[in-house]
């Protein structure tokens, strides 16, 4: 049988590294999007091409559709028609409070988080349907839910936009055979907190988690593998939270 071909965006570092790892694990040859770590993303690719399937690399910039019709086009060239898509690349900005944060941080935030993860989903709703169908997880956060005051509401109001896109795109590409979910991952012990100006925020985050810890890169992945699997073939529209009980 034909390999799923599967995008995943900001997939050379953290959950999206993982993801790619564990896709690659289940047999899906992986198309790997990155915006800047090119070393990072070689890494990632070698230990994808590891479980013996294919995997090419694409620098992306998910806010730009241009970048994204040149990420599904390489895509299709390199590996053959997208069958599935992890929408992962995502940014913070610094922590701080709503009235603190400088407007280019905000724009920056929806662009990617929102308007990159509909730039894709619109890219992946034109191509699925001809093949009879195709999988789509978007990755959001607890903080859709949380709010997260004091920290970057700004980010959590694209991750609860990201669920309503979730939901939404679910109920539209349904009869297409297209099946669409989302994970919301807790606190997520990667480097994106000291990209954000605050390394030792897993360690205290866990201590208000109910199972005591933070979570792991590869624990997200599972879900988003499951999500993928023909095991949720009867499961769409649904945000599954990995948070650790938060």
């Amino acid at each position: 049988m034909t390999r799923p071909v599967t995008v995943v965006t900001g997939g050379s570092r953290g959950i999206g590294a993982a993801t790619c790892v564990r896709l690659a694990a289940d047999g899906h040859d992986v198309v790997l999007g990155y915006v800047r770590d090119g070393e990072a993303a070689e890494h990632t690719a070698t230990a994808v091409r590891a479980s013996g399937v294919r995997c090419v690399t694409v620098r992306v910039d998910t806010s730009e559709e241009a970048d994204v019709d040149r990420l599904f086009e390489t895509a299709a060239e390199a590996l053959g028609p997208v069958t599935g898509l992890v929408n992962n690349a995502g940014v913070t900005g610094p922590l701080g409070r709503l009235a603190d944060t400088d407007p280019a941080d905000l724009r920056r935030v929806v662009e990617v988080n929102l308007l990159g993860a509909l730039l894709c989903s619109r890219r992946a709703a034109r191509e699925m349907p001809a093949r009879g169908g195709g999988v789509i997880v978007n990755v959001s956060s607890a903080a859709a839910t949380l709010g997260s005051p004091g920290e970057y509401v700004h980010y959590a109001a694209t991750k609860a936009a990201v669920d309503a896109l979730t939901l939404g795109l679910a109920k539209e590409l349904g009869q297409d055979g297209i099946r669409v979910n989302a994970v919301a991952p807790g606190v997520i012990d990667t480097d994106i907190h000291r990209a954000m100006g605050d390394p030792g925020r897993p360690e205290r985050v866990a201590a208000t988690t109910p199972l005591r810890r933070a979570g792991r890169a590869e624990e997200v992945a599972a879900a988003i593998a499951w999500l993928m699997s023909p095991e949720s073939s009867y499961t769409t529209g649904a945000v599954l939270r990995v948070a650790g009980g938060r």
